[in-house]
């Protein structure tokens, strides 16, 4: 069976179990999905629907109207980019820098001296505390707040006022090229500048600006863009892959937005891919350890279901899963090494059922490369045939 436009959902950081290597990541038990459940009532008879729970555990549910498995990740990284690289056919086996106590001399020396900028902050930050700390230090001073997140990121934040948000993109594509050493190899710099006053700074989530690194090999998303495909990018996925084989960005800034962007796309006649990250589980709730903020977020998923569902043509394949875990009940606020549910669905589907699990995510992949008749991924096998 062969599709006109594949919608790829990836629920960031959505993970359901620890796996095989977990204990080499420290993530022994982790389990994002799995504890969101034992800790919530969770309210989720759309999801429920195509199979989303039966991936906790593989269990034969003959009343589904998907098919549903678990993917298992093979690359290094338990991060974003890592993810997202391996679902489009990418091996990636050099994990990137994270840098959770602070940034070293050498860098924070090498941005003061490239920006012309002192900087301040330099510690490990989950949300916009750090800007209510020094936003007026830096408005004052015109420095640059710097910081990270559990990932491999260096943010850097500036109110708009004192420094324009074009220069703070301009200090940022410095830093940018800075930072591809392979001892600093950092995988997303991000532009953060806020407005606002002392006590109510607040970061213009709009202009964010995120320059990831270039894929270290092609993707199959070059290939399609090659072969005249529409590939469509909705929120952060443009710079998740630094524009590599995206012929049409979509900004959206939270999970409502990117589902609002979606839907809207859904209505337009293209052939292609189209894929759409829901980014609010991962920094919201999953680095906070927000177990109720997370629970909810994934009942409001479910409301949109039927909708995201009903706007499919027949010849429409919807494809859900995640790219990590972020287990908000595991200690520490990083992610954690967690195969992630594959739900595939579509209005012309005869008979649904659970599938053998996904040895790679680039299964992924291989999949969607298949259906449009472009170079197979080098890692990944297609189970399009298997599907009627």
């Amino acid at each position: 069976m062969k599709f006109k436009r594949i919608f790829l959902m990836v629920l960031d950081s959505l993970g359901v179990g620890e796996t095989t290597d977990a204990v080499n990541f420290g993530d022994t038990g982790a389990n994002t999905l799995g504890h969101i459940v034992e800790k919530c009532d969770l309210f989720v008879p759309n999801l429920k629907k195509i199979g989303f729970l039966d991936t906790l555990n593989l269990s034969e549910n003959e009343d589904v109207d998907a098919y549903y498995t678990i993917a298992k990740p093979i690359n290094s990284g338990k991060d974003t980019l890592n993810g997202h690289y391996e679902m489009m056919g990418i091996q990636n086996n050099i994990p990137f820098q994270t840098f959770n106590e602070g940034f070293s001399f050498d860098i924070l020396s090498a941005i003061e001296s490239t920006t012309g900028r002192s900087v301040i902050g330099n510690k490990c930050c989950h949300d916009d505390s750090i800007i209510q700390e020094l936003g007026e230090r830096q408005y004052n001073y015109g420095s640059l707040i710097i910081y990270t997140s559990a990932d491999s990121d260096i943010q850097v934040a500036a109110h708009e006022d004192c420094i324009p948000i074009s220069t703070l993109y301009e200090y940022c594509e410095k830093i940018r090229a800075l930072t591809l050493k392979e001892d600093w190899r950092v995988a997303r710099v991000i532009a953060r500048p806020f407005n606002g006053t002392p006590g109510k700074y607040k970061l213009i989530s709009t202009a964010r600006k995120d320059y990831a690194i270039r894929p270290p090999k092609r993707s199959i998303l070059e290939d399609l863009s090659d072969s005249e495909y529409n590939v469509i990018g909705i929120g952060k996925t443009n710079d998740i892959f630094d524009g590599q084989g995206i012929n049409k960005m979509i900004k959206a800034a939270n999970n409502a937005e990117a589902i609002t962007k979606l839907t809207d796309i859904m209505s337009k006649n293209f052939i292609g891919l189209c894929i759409v990250n829901l980014c609010d589980f991962d920094s919201l709730y999953g680095h906070l350890r927000d177990v109720e903020g997370y629970a909810k977020a994934i009942e409001e998923l479910d409301v949109d279901i039927p909708i995201i569902l009903n706007k499919l043509d027949l010849d429409d394949l919807l494809i859900i899963t995640a790219d990590h875990g972020n287990d908000p009940t595991f200690p520490g606020n990083n992610h954690t090494r967690e195969n992630v549910p594959v739900i595939l669905y579509s209005r012309n589907f005869k008979n649904p059922h659970r599938l053998e699990p996904f040895d790679t995510f680039a299964n992924i992949g291989a999949l969607i490369a298949d259906n449009f008749d472009i170079t197979p991924p080098e890692i990944g096998k297609s189970i399009l045939d298997e599907l009627e």
